[in-house]
């Protein structure tokens, strides 16, 4: 793999900015991260988001006031409300009061919306959503998640097994963690864990305490000029750093470690993996039942035994991360090691919909190359069935585009891949002119692949009412509305079966 050539980076570590190559990033600019939010009356367009429902529940804890919109009713905005948020349906310009102090908008919502036309006007201060996520992680001891892949899943771990020990914290990640039911949550606690994404560069933003980052791949190739550009901008997220604070990263990642090695001793970092030359890593890694049991050592100290009960030998990987960041924090290693198997997972990553007449459904947000070879590998030891069938969603345009090879490599495992159209989010109609899935299913058929093109969600349930048997396997994949195809075809089999 080439490495970026980050040789020449002139690093320097401080509260308020990091300096890399020349370019400085003022991590306070523009906001006031420790104002006083007692009162502060909050205006957020896009309430009804994951993250951005997750952060009014935490400016409501700080005392501050939560009003908004929302272009659809939802049970998510339903519950702000009896939180005590006033939070209208439709975005219309009278939704903003004349007592409002600032604004949140969701990564969505675009400048012709008319409630950020209005609030444009009227010179209100507008907070995007990463922005604000660092104005709350900084009253805290922060735990911050970055990689190409398993955000979601490690800091979902991460958060039930902490509070299975009994150490409470906030949170807000991009999915629901199915034993705690929601997927943000506050408390009477100092710890504040959350995803930091890589896209727009928006992890800047954040200062944790723990900083994690678990890999570092090609993605968003939309806004990144390429693989090195992608690295600098982690390096950035790792000196962002609160002072005392400590990088977990994965060591035997070549483009993690490349950023660790030229850190050096200006900012504490701790590695996992599962060769013997990181701080934490694995050993005696046995498959039991598809799923696996492992030796965790630090520092070449056995630490004990443990288990995961998620399928896929990318999640011990995630696991070790899991440890680390719960170690530091304080938890006894035996404890940590004790709950680890505890956690089983969240909302649509490799998540079991149904089992009826002996056929297996399955869904899985996987939308990038590794991530799609890491989740049919796991189905493959863990169902270990005869036939499985993957129902593929292109997330992206340009990411299919700019990963088409990949994409192409990656559903070896899968006896039978149906793609639809690919799903359109934050592209230009130019580039869907590039690109489509007809031309991603004409790779994959070139390298070996059993694939075919069915374009709408009817037709596909269609194809696999004739054509799927007992004792098959189904699994819906990707980040867009796939799922819908797992659903609608689970409803036809409890109803014919």
């Amino acid at each position: 793999m080439k490495q970026p050539d980050i040789d020449s980076y002139n690093i320097t570590h401080s509260e308020s900015q990091t300096t890399l190559n020349g370019y400085v990033k003022d991590f306070t600019a523009g906001f006031d991260k420790m104002m006083d939010l007692v009162g502060v009356r909050f205006h957020f367009i896009g309430a009804g988001g994951i993250g951005m429902s997750g952060l009014a529940q935490l400016l409501m804890k700080n005392e501050a006031i939560v009003a908004g919109s929302d272009q659809m009713p939802s049970e998510v905005v339903d519950s702000l409300c009896r939180m005590g948020a006033d939070i209208k349906v439709g975005h219309r310009p009278e939704n903003l009061s004349t007592e409002t102090d600032a604004i949140v908008i969701s990564a969505a919502i675009k400048e012709d919306n008319p409630e950020l036309k209005e609030a444009r006007e009227r010179g209100y201060k507008v907070y995007k959503y990463a922005e604000m996520l660092g104005v709350l992680m900084d009253r805290y001891e922060g735990i911050a998640i970055s990689g190409t892949h398993g955000k979601s899943t490690t800091s979902g771990w991460l958060i039930h097994l902490l509070k299975q020990a009994g150490i409470d914290t906030n949170f807000i990640i991009g999915a629901k963690i199915n034993q705690l039911g929601s997927s943000s949550g506050v408390a009477d606690s100092k710890y504040f864990v959350a995803e930091a994404c890589e896209y727009d560069r928006s992890f800047l933003n954040l200062k944790p305490k723990i900083a994690c980052i678990l890999n570092i791949e090609q993605d968003h190739l939309d806004y990144y000029k390429d693989e090195d550009e992608i690295v600098k901008a982690f390096g950035e997220f790792a000196l962002g750093t609160k002072p005392g604070g400590t990088v977990i990263a994965n060591g035997q990642d070549a483009n993690v470690a490349g950023i660790l090695r030229r850190l050096g001793k200006k900012l504490p970092y701790e590695t996992f993996g599962l060769e013997k030359n990181c701080n934490f890593y694995a050993e005696n890694i046995a498959l039991n039942d598809g799923l696996y049991a492992f030796d965790v050592y630090y520092n070449n100290q056995l630490l004990g035994e443990t288990r995961i009960s998620l399928p896929g030998k990318h999640n011990i990987l995630n696991a070790l991360a899991v440890i680390a960041m719960a170690i530091k924090i304080g938890l006894e290693p035996e404890r940590a090691l004790e709950l680890l198997p505890g956690f089983t997972g969240i909302d649509r990553r490799l998540m079991l919909k149904g089992h009826f007449n002996g056929i297996t459904v399955l869904d899985d947000y996987a939308h990038h190359p590794t991530e799609i070879r890491a989740s049919l590998a796991a189905i493959r030891q863990k169902y270990q069935l005869k036939h499985i069938w993957c129902v593929f969603q292109p997330h992206q345009y340009s990411r299919t585009r700019f990963l088409l090879d990949d994409f192409a490599e990656s559903f070896k495992l899968a006896d039978m891949t149906i793609v639809p159209e690919i799903y359109f989010v934050r592209d230009s109609q130019e580039t869907k002119k590039e690109v489509n899935a007809e031309i991603l299913v004409e790779k994959m058929q070139a390298n070996g692949t059993n694939a075919m093109f069915i374009e709408g969600f009817d037709a596909i349930c269609d194809y696999l009412k004739r054509n799927v048997s007992p004792g098959e396997l189904v699994v819906t994949m990707g980040a867009g509305d796939i799922w819908k195809v797992a659903d609608e075809y689970l409803q036809w089999i409890r109803r014919n079966c």
